[in-house]
């Protein structure tokens, strides 16, 4: 499969995708590490087979992919596998596809005390001592960690300061210290979505369902838009609520957020709450900011 794919059209595709290698020592943070990639945007497999990594970039190379960033955990939990990391590094150089390595590490009375906190059997000390593991694991990853693009000993560090470094250290020398936002729409009688980090309620608007020209149609219709956007009092909340976002996205951005859920309900998901979040989306767009749409309630109530 990689053979057929090996062409110039595939290296100039794979030239344009990012791919980081997250690596080290058991212990060391690698689980908040990928948290952290994949709050960036990051495509994020953890404990992948080294043999794996070539076909995952053809794969995401292929015709129609959408995956331009991914970001891999390779460990010593692979067992055999994981000495063939190297040599798979070796081809993807030889492929012409960029990659980046981040490894983690800490000394080990760090790593001995965060297995007792956790209670977590060493994956090289199935046996033995956590320290013995410990004392193998290093011997395993010295040929990767003199690969490394970055090495962060975490010993000293907090989740949030060790967040902080990835994302100065890999992010912030490209494009992704973006703030990236979703705006969505819901309806309050199916819930609120768990992952809204800003709910605005907007069913003190006139509500287009009781017009029955416009109730089986939705927020995404010119005749619901109008009735919902022309309105005095929307006129009013938008500059406010426009207002307010113009503050609230560059002060997330400044305190590390990089992804931010935007969501807007009315009464059903359907009419106010939709054509809103439209509005909001493209503004929130004028300001620079990388937006997604999405409306969760959108046909529940269509045909009512």
């Amino acid at each position: 499969m990689t053979d057929e794919l090996d062409t110039d059209d595939l290296r100039d595709a794979e030239a344009q995708r990012d791919l980081v290698l997250i690596t080290g020592m058991s212990g060391a943070g690698r689980s908040e590490a990928i948290h952290t990639f994949e709050d960036l945007g990051y495509f994020c497999i953890d404990n992948l087979p080294p043999a794996l990594i070539s076909q995952l970039v053809a794969l995401t190379a292929l015709p129609g992919s959408r995956i331009r960033r991914m970001a891999v955990v390779c460990d010593v939990r692979g067992g055999a596998f994981f000495e063939e990391l190297v040599g798979e590094l070796v081809k993807l150089e030889a492929r012409g596809h960029p990659f980046r390595i981040l490894f983690l590490t800490a000394d080990d009375r760090t790593l001995v005390k965060r297995f007792k906190e956790t209670r977590r059997r060493h994956p090289l000390a199935e046996y033995g001592s956590v320290k013995d593991g410990i004392t193998a694991e290093r011997e395993l990853v010295e040929a990767v960690r003199e690969r490394a693009d970055l090495t962060i000993d975490t010993s000293d560090l907090l989740p949030q300061q060790l967040r902080a470094l990835i994302r100065e250290s890999f992010v912030a020398a490209g494009h992704e210290d973006q703030l990236h936002v979703t705006v969505s729409s819901f309806g309050f009688k199916y819930g609120v979505p768990i992952d809204a980090d800003v709910v605005m309620d907007v069913r003190f608007l006139p509500n287009p369902y009781y017009i029955d020209r416009l109730r089986s149609k939705t927020g995404l219709d010119r005749p619901v838009r109008h009735f919902v956007l022309d309105k005095p009092e929307t006129e009013t909340f938008l500059t406010r609520w426009f207002s307010m976002l113009e503050f609230l996205l560059p002060n997330y951005l400044s305190e590390g957020k990089t992804h931010l859920n935007i969501a807007l309900g009315c009464t059903g998901g359907m009419h106010r709450s939709v054509a809103l979040a439209e509005k909001t989306a493209e503004h929130v767009r004028t300001l620079g900011y990388p937006v997604t749409v999405s409306h969760r309630d959108i046909d529940k109530d269509r045909g009512r």
